[in-house]
C-alpha cells in the first residue's frame, strides 16, 4: 500500500504538471491549503475520499482512472469547462413537482410515520436519498427538490411551504414532542396517498429507500448522509448539485445502502 501511495502522489503532482498549473492554483481551485497539495504530491500525507473526488474533477477524469495507475490518462481541462456548462443548463432550473413532492410526504408519513425515530431531521434525509438515488440510476429527477447542504445533512428549501400547505388543507397533522430528551416535529397523515402519481419504478425506489433507512434515527441518518459524495463535495450553505450522484464511490452507490 505505501508504494501505491507513493504512485498515486506521483501520478497527482504529474498531471498538475501537465495541467500548468501550480500548487497555488490547485490549492486555491480546490479550496485547501498549498500545504496540503504538497504534502500529497511529496507522500507525506494520504489522500481523503473528498480529495480524491476534487483532484478528480479538477483533472476532469473519473475516480476510477485516477487511482488505476496501470493506465496512462489523458487530461483536457477545456472539455471539462464544456460539461460543466452542460451541466449548469440541466439543472439550474429544477423541475418543482409539488404534486408529487406532496403525495411522497403523505406516503411516508402513512407507511412510517408513526415510528418514533421519524422526525423532521429523518424526513430530509429521506426524501433527499429518494431523489438522489433515483436521479443516478435513471438520470431524471422524481421530486425535484431543491436541498441545500448544511451542517445537519441536506435540507430540500420547499419542504417549509409544502408542509404548510398540506397543513393548511387538513392533509396532515403537525405533533411536538420528545424522542429520548430531545425535541421533535412529526407529521402524520390524515388522508391516504394517491399512487396514481407515481410510476412503478419510483413506487420501487421509494419503498427501497424506506426499507433501508427508515429504521434510522436522527444521529445515524445524518452520519450516513455525511459520507455521501453530493453532500462532501459541496460547500456549506450551497445547493447541491445533482450530478454529483456520478462522482460517488461504489461503497456509496445507491446500490448499496450498508455501512
Amino acid at each position: 500500500m505505501t508504494n501505491y501511495n507513493k504512485k498515486l502522489s506521483e501520478r497527482i503532482k504529474n498531471l498538475r504538471k501537465r495541467s500548468n498549473l501550480t500548487q497555488d492554483i490547485v490549492a486555491k481551485k480546490l479550496k485547501i491549503k498549498r500545504e496540503i497539495i504538497s504534502n500529497i504530491e511529496n507522500n507525506k500525507r494520504q489522500l481523503s475520499v473528498n480529495e480524491i473526488l476534487k483532484f478528480s474533477k479538477l483533472f476532469n477524469i473519473s475516480t476510477d482512472s485516477l487511482l488505476n495507475l496501470e493506465n496512462e490518462i489523458e487530461i483536457n481541462l477545456k472539455n471539462k469547462k464544456k460539461q460543466k456548462n452542460k451541466k449548469a443548463i440541466r439543472i439550474n432550473v429544477p423541475q418543482k413537482k409539488i404534486d408529487k413532492i406532496k403525495e411522497t410526504l403523505i406516503y411516508i408519513f402513512w407507511q412510517v410515520g408513526g415510528r418514533a425515530n421519524i422526525g423532521e431531521t429523518v424526513l430530509n434525509k429521506l426524501l433527499y436519498f429518494i431523489d438522489f438515488d433515483y436521479y443516478e440510476k435513471y438520470e431524471e429527477q422524481l421530486l425535484g427538490a431543491t436541498y441545500v447542504r448544511n451542517h445537519y445533512g441536506p435540507t430540500p428549501k420547499e419542504l417549509i411551504k409544502v408542509i404548510q400547505k398540506m397543513e393548511q388543507d387538513k392533509e396532515i397533522t403537525k405533533i411536538e414532542n420528545k424522542y429520548f430528551q430531545y425535541p421533535q416535529t412529526k407529521y402524520l397523515a390524515l388522508r391516504k396517498p394517491d399512487l396514481t402519481k407515481f410510476k412503478a419504478n419510483e413506487m420501487a425506489l421509494i419503498n427501497d429507500v424506506l426499507n433501508k433507512l427508515g429504521g434510522m434515527n436522527a444521529s445515524s441518518i445524518s452520519n450516513y448522509v455525511h459520507k455521501d459524495v453530493p453532500w462532501l463535495t459541496t460547500e456549506m450553505g450551497q445547493i447541491i448539485d445533482y450530478e454529483s450522484v456520478f462522482y460517488r464511490t461504489p461503497e456509496y452507490s445507491v446500490r448499496n445502502y450498508d455501512e
